[in-house]
This record gives C-alpha cells, sequence and structure tokens, in this order.
C-alpha cells in the first residue's frame, strides 16, 4: 500500500466519513470575490481577517505540497420524543452535541499521530510537517474539500456531498508532504434555486456567496440588539439557520447517526425557553457548554430566547420578560424584553402600558430606551383598535 492508501484505511478506522487530497496551490481564483465581499460590507467579521492568508497557504505554512481534506457527517433527526409541556427553543442542527470543532482535531491529531508512526519506513519523512485546522483557521474549507474530490460548493454556499448532502463538519492538514491529489468535483446545483428562494432574510446571491450580515445564522450569533426585521423570520430557532440545508434536493432523507459524541440531547438542543432567562454562568456552561453554539456566551442566546417566546406567542412568559425589563443590568437583554413585552402584553394593553411607562423614567440606555418607547407605542395602537 502507499502511504496514501494506508492513510484512507486508517481515517475509516478512526470514523472519519470522507477523505480527499487537494494541491496546495493558491485559491487564487478566490481572491476578487472574497475582497468584493468585504468591501460591500457582507462579511460577518467571524473570518480569517487576513484575505492573502486565506489565498495563499504558503503564508502561513513553510513549503506547503498537499492538504487532506476530511469530513464528518452529523445528524438532521434527533430520536427522543421533543416534549409538549412548555415553549422551546432549537439549535441548529450543525451545533448538535459535542463542539465539532473539538471533534474534528481530535480526529485531524489522531490521523496526523498515524502518519508519523509510519515515519519509519519512509524516505524523509524526519522532515515532515502537518498543520490541522477547523473552520477557525486561515482557509476556505468548502474550497479545501471541493479541490481535494469530497463534493461540491452549492448555491448556498456549502460543500454538498454525494452521500451525505451538505450535513457534514469539514477540517484538513496543510502537510509538506506530496501526494497524489483527487479530482475537484464540479457544480452540480443545475438550474435548482430552492435555497435561494427559501432563505428568510434573502442573504443568499445566488453563486455560491452570501451577504453574512443577512444570514439569521450570523444574527443569532451578534451580542447587539438584533435588527427588528430578524426577529419575527428566526422563529424559535435561537443558534443558527438550516433552512437552506433542509429544502436542498441531494439533503432529502439524509440522517446519519456514526458518531456518539453528535447524538443531541433534547432539553439541551430543544431547550424550555423561559428557564433560559435566569440562567446562572454555572448553569449555563453545564447546559450547553459542550455545544459549538455556546462559543459567544449566555447574552445571545439568552436574548434570542426572548425573542422565540414572542414569536412563539407565550404570553405564561411575561411576569419572567417584565422582572428582566425592571432588573437585568444588560441593556440588550431590557431592550429585547421591553420588545416582547410589546407583542406578548397586546391582550391587556392597557395593564402593559401602565407598567411599561413606569420604566421610562428608569432607562438610561438609548438603545434600550428606543426599544421601550416603540412597545409603548405598539401598545397604544392596540389599545385603540380594541375600543
Amino acid at each position: 500500500m502507499t502511504l496514501k492508501e494506508k492513510i484512507i484505511a486508517e481515517s475509516q478506522r478512526l470514523g472519519i466519513d470522507k477523505i480527499g487530497f487537494a494541491s496546495a496551490e493558491p485559491f487564487d481564483h478566490l481572491e476578487n470575490s472574497l475582497r468584493e465581499q468585504k468591501e460591500r460590507g457582507y462579511t460577518s467579521g467571524f473570518e480569517h481577517p487576513v484575505i492573502e492568508e486565506r489565498i495563499y497557504p504558503e503564508r502561513t505554512f513553510e513549503g506547503p505540497k498537499t492538504i487532506i481534506s476530511i469530513a464528518l457527517a452529523y445528524p438532521t433527526k434527533i430520536h427522543e420524543e421533543i416534549p409538549k409541556d412548555e415553549k422551546r427553543g432549537m439549535f441548529a442542527r450543525a451545533s448538535w452535541g459535542v463542539d465539532y470543532h473539538d471533534i474534528l482535531r481530535d480526529r485531524l491529531n489522531q490521523l496526523i499521530a498515524f502518519i508519523q508512526s509510519e515515519a519509519a519506513s519512509e524516505a524523509g519523512a524526519d522532515e515532515w510537517r502537518f498543520r490541522p485546522q477547523v473552520d477557525t483557521g486561515e482557509l476556505v474549507d468548502v474550497s479545501v474539500a471541493q479541490r481535494a474530490g469530497l463534493g461540491f460548493i452549492g448555491r448556498n454556499g456549502l460543500l454538498i456531498t454525494e452521500e451525505f448532502g451538505s450535513f457534514v463538519y469539514l477540517g484538513e492538514i496543510v502537510t509538506n508532504i506530496a501526494f497524489e491529489v483527487d479530482e475537484a468535483v464540479p457544480f452540480g446545483c443545475g438550474e435548482c434555486t430552492r435555497c435561494i428562494k427559501a432563505c428568510p432574510t434573502k442573504a443568499l446571491l445566488g453563486d455560491g456567496r452570501m451577504n453574512a450580515q443577512r444570514c439569521l445564522s450570523y444574527q443569532t450569533q451578534t451580542k447587539t440588539l438584533m435588527p427588528e426585521e430578524y426577529r419575527k423570520k428566526m422563529s424559535n430557532v435561537i443558534y443558527g439557520c438550516d433552512i437552506c440545508q433542509l429544502v436542498c434536493p441531494y439533503n432529502q432523507g439524509k440522517d446519519f447517526h456514526f458518531h456518539q459524541e453528535m447524538e443531541p440531547q433534547v432539553d439541551t438542543v430543544y431547550p424550555k425557553l423561559k428557564p433560559m432567562l435566569s440562567l446562572s454562568n454555572k448553569e449555563f456552561k453545564a447546559q450547553f457548554g459542550h455545544l459549538s453554539g455556546a462559543w459567544r456566551g449566555k447574552k445571545p442566546l439568552q436574548r434570542n430566547a426572548i425573542i422565540a417566546l414572542a414569536n412563539l406567542g407565550d404570553r405564561t412568559a411575561l411576569p419572567d420578560l417584565y422582572q428582566i425589563a425592571q432588573q437585568d443590568v444588560r441593556p440588550v437583554i431590557r431592550g429585547t424584553a421591553f420588545w416582547a413585552i410589546g407583542r406578548l402584553g397586546n391582550k391587556e394593553p392597557e395593564l402593559w402600558i401602565e407598567r411599561l411607562t413606569e420604566l421610562l423614567e428608569k432607562e438610561s440606555d438609548p438603545e434600550a430606551l428606543q426599544e421601550l418607547t416603540h412597545a409603548v407605542e405598539q401598545l397604544e395602537k392596540k389599545k385603540k383598535r380594541k375600543r
């Protein structure tokens, strides 16, 4: 067996679902697109900031020859019954189970250890070097994976594999070992535009790129007040968005449970919303700390839980929201609670106008005050319509 064949065999033993080998030549075809995205303000700010390092592997690794790309398939359906006991939120599927960054790093490191163990039988092995990375690294994972033959980049910008659709996590190893490379996969969407039509915020541009600022996945990860146009559209999904995946023809019927670490727990990925509003930092870490969706901390998820309660029409949350409106020290959380009370209090507008008006003189944050004023105005309109 060649070293490449041994690595492929070992990857299967390690539970890596797909593996491919790409050249480490520059990804210079991405340059114009990446610069345009940045200039137009379409980036999220979570990307690696130096465009040249995203395009040229040699900027961050001396003498790169090959990039080994791997994919792990993740589940799309939960096998536990989701209780109907009270209103619940939902994490998008890509954030179920243990943080995929940790899972991928473990597989990549095990694969590197195996390659190093083969050093005794390979000429020049004392010069071998490796650099693993997941999506927090410099390279554009989907472009590496497409070049390595794992799949093609769909109109939604995600890698679509033949076997698993787009429900895969990606990682790669840059190395100075020269391997025979695999063939890139050609574009396979044809004339299909289902993902573009289904995107509730029109974030997808149609050519595999997106305005990340408009993507609901991005919006659920911000720490500021969420712009009102996105609040209703996020429904009860408190982290991420996978609408463009769910409508994709390549994803129909796909549900793989290959990795125990990825299995979702119902009370974690479909959490009760009201208890989230009063979680301590310790409780938050215990319930959600292992998820990739916890990386931005407690505040964005609590903000999103408030929005979800309003979207679901849960008026039983009004006492909790009013307590937040009175006492929470975080302006973003208070402001979001004002907005939610303005929507949920519409059955008793007089009561909630009175209570919110009392808070007008106490509120000092300009953005929260704007939300509070708007909530009172909305309830005033409702009051007039009831007459």
